[in-house]
């Protein structure tokens, strides 16, 4: 397996420093209000990359954090008259949820930053003693950007680029406009933890080091998130923690692509913010998460009506498919006979090109591509007269569903039993196109009626009114089965 490595700019094979073992990290959000669809995406791609690796045989210790004190969740608690481990709490069991609906398993650890704070006051002192940091006079506590000669080889930014753009904020303190902050002194109004240098709270980036650093053996195998955390806050990770603890804090860097909204930057000043509560009240969460699998993980990533749109029908037709499968393994009875080599052949080609797309960097763009030559694949064997009963046939449907578990393991979103989820799909798209559904079982009710009274011209009439609503009925050995067009 091979993965791209921010901090080498190259994929690279993986092999985790401990044989058998993967201690991966990656941060979490910061609990201050409703999760959105790049938290989403996150997510999907750190889950993906723990049950793939798990897939493989790995023994994966996953650890995600959750920032619960900060200056957001301060002022949304100060606007709200709560504290900020409510308005934390609030938000961290909202993700919980938000994540069990996408399929998104819980990591192995999910430690908070406020449980950690001794283990950031350790990481600070140490900083300070070694000189990579200084006490401000106001008892903040800064980093000493220019005593870690490598600092920006993550990010690719050279010191002197950034010197040129840096300004010490009003009310900073600081040696040089490079240095960050490892611990702010407090506020009126702010909760606050003692410390040597007085009463105040951790820094952002110092949160991750210390988490990660206590619940995972460096270096950390994987270190990821999204591509907006590489600089500062992994940049800032890598410093102080390399600074304090004198060894590599970790082998592989993971980004993945940001998610912008009909080809625009996601902001609330635009009005397109997304959260995932939004999106799940028009669409199925095995459709979002089908969506941003979709594309490399790396890639840059467009949520518009047209691509949910179009994830859903990519959705669907895998799972007509296993319907079909399942029915055909049902009904038929099945006489000796193989199939055509070539077609056997062609299986096994795909079979293995899931795999070899996955081991590419975790390229789930390709391994769904591979999904669908292998559906085309079944429904042709389907369609095929000569091959329907075919003992062949039914030993290829076995492998079929048998790959439909397989990728649902890894890929989250073939867990569903067909019928139920091409019928909720159906329905959910009905509700979001505002389907008069009292209508459509009026007239389903009337057509069957009339079909069993044998009065086909009011059948027929009632199969016209439904297709004047945008419903077609097609006839099955099961009944009729009605659907969107």
């Amino acid at each position: 397996m091979h993965l791209y490595n921010t901090m080498t700019r190259r994929k690279e094979k993986f092999e985790p420093l401990h044989p058998g073992r993967v201690g991966m990290y990656a941060c979490g959000i910061t609990a201050y209000d409703y999760s959105h669809i790049g938290h989403a995406r996150s997510a999907v791609v750190f889950d993906v990359l723990a049950r793939y690796l798990r897939h493989k045989g790995y023994d994966v210790t996953f650890v995600r954090n959750f920032t619960d004190v900060d200056d957001k969740i301060i002022a949304r608690a100060n606007r709200e008259g709560v504290s900020s481990a409510d308005i934390a709490a609030t938000y961290i069991a909202a993700f919980h949820e938000d994540m069990d609906r996408l399929g998104v398993r819980r990591a192995d650890m999910e430690p908070r930053a406020t449980e950690y704070i001794p283990a950031m006051l350790e990481l600070c002192g140490c900083l300070i003693e070694t000189g990579h940091a200084y006490a401000a006079a106001s008892g903040d506590v800064y980093f000493r950007v220019r005593s870690f000669p490598s600092y920006g080889r993550l990010s690719g930014r050279a010191l002197d680029d950034l010197r040129a753009g840096a300004r010490v904020a009003p009310g900073e303190d600081k040696e040089d406009p490079l240095d960050f902050a490892l611990w702010k002194a407090a506020k009126p109004g702010e909760p606050f933890w003692e410390s040597p240098w007085g009463k105040g709270r951790p820094g952002w980036h110092i949160e991750c080091s210390a988490m990660s650093e206590k619940n995972l053996p460096l270096p950390l195998d994987i270190h990821g998130g999204g591509q907006d955390l590489i600089f500062p806050h992994h940049e800032n990770e890598i410093a102080q923690s390399e600074a304090a603890l004198g060894k590599e804090f970790a082998r592989f860097w993971v980004h993945n692509g940001f998610v912008q909204i009909d080809s625009e930057k996601m902001s609330k000043s635009l009005g397109n913010f997304k959260t995932i509560r939004d999106i799940l009240k028009q669409r199925q969460p095995e459709t979002l998460r089908f969506f941003l699998i979709g594309k490399h993980y790396r890639s840059p990533i467009d949520f518009s009506v047209d691509a949910m749109d179009d994830a859903e029908r990519g959705l669907k037709r895998v799972y007509e498919c296993l319907a079909e499968a399942e029915r055909a393994r049902a009904r038929s009875s099945w006489k000796p006979g193989e199939l055509p080599a070539e077609l056997t052949q062609e299986w096994a080609t795909l079979d293995r090109a899931f795999g070899e797309a996955m081991d590419d960097d975790c390229n789930t763009a390709a391994a769904l591509g591979h999904v669908f030559g292998m559906v085309r694949l079944i429904n042709r064997v389907l369609e095929d007269k000569a091959l329907k009963n075919r003992q062949g046939t039914f030993a290829l449907l076995e492998k079929f569903v048998r790959a439909v578990a397989d990728w649902n393991a890894i890929l989250g979103v073939f867990g569903a039993p067909p019928e139920d989820f091409l019928r909720d799909l159906r329905d959910t798209r009905a509700r979001r196109l505002g389907l008069d559904m009292a209508r459509v079982e009026s007239l389903l009710a009337e057509r069957a009626e009339a079909r069993a009274a044998r009065d086909f011209a009011r059948a027929d009439a009632a199969r016209d009114a439904l297709s004047a609503l945008g419903v077609q009925v097609r006839d099955t050995p099961d009944g009729p089965v009605w659907d969107m067009a």
